[in-house]
């Protein structure tokens, strides 16, 4: 992960996930994003660096400027750097936070049964690094040396 990407980290086995990819894809003009599938040795890489790994399936992810962005958070962050209409989604702000919420639980929570799920990830070529699993593991160790062991904030 570089200083200047954020990282969005999702379920490569939702089909829900896989369409917010897509929209992500098209409406990323300044590739801002690097996508990343929990299930990958980045994204569980990640997910331990941030110490998010019991919330992992419950939610998007996204990091941004070392801070992290959970559930309807993340979408509305997402949303801010993205083109429209997909940028539209940042007016959920305005609504409560306890409300988003909610409805993004419900949806997750039936997610597979409503949209179905799939055995393999398919990433987008153009914005996905690919790493082995040494290179992962290196990233991965260069990071956490660095950082402290106190764990990073979210956002709100």
């Amino acid at each position: 992960m570089s200083d200047m990407q954020a990282v969005v980290i999702f379920d490569g086995a939702c089909n829900l996930c896989d369409g917010a990819v897509s929209v992500i894809t098209r409406h990323d003009q300044h590739n801002e994003f690097e996508l990343v599938a929990l299930q990958s040795l980045q994204g569980q890489s990640l997910l331990r660096q941030y110490q998010l790994t019991d919330i992992a399936l419950d939610s998007v992810i996204l990091i941004k400027s070392g801070r992290y962005y959970l559930r309807s958070d993340a979408v509305i962050e997402i949303a801010k750097s993205l083109s429209s209409p997909a940028s539209g989604l940042r007016y959920l702000a305005y609504l409560p936070k306890a409300l988003r919420n909610s409805g993004y639980n419900l949806v997750a929570k039936y997610r597979y049964r409503l949209f179905g799920q799939k055995a393999l990830c398919r990433l987008p070529e153009h914005k996905v690094q690919h790493q082995t699993g040494t290179e992962a593991r290196s990233s991965a160790n260069s990071n956490s040396s660095s950082n402290s062991k106190s764990k990073p904030k979210p956002h709100g």
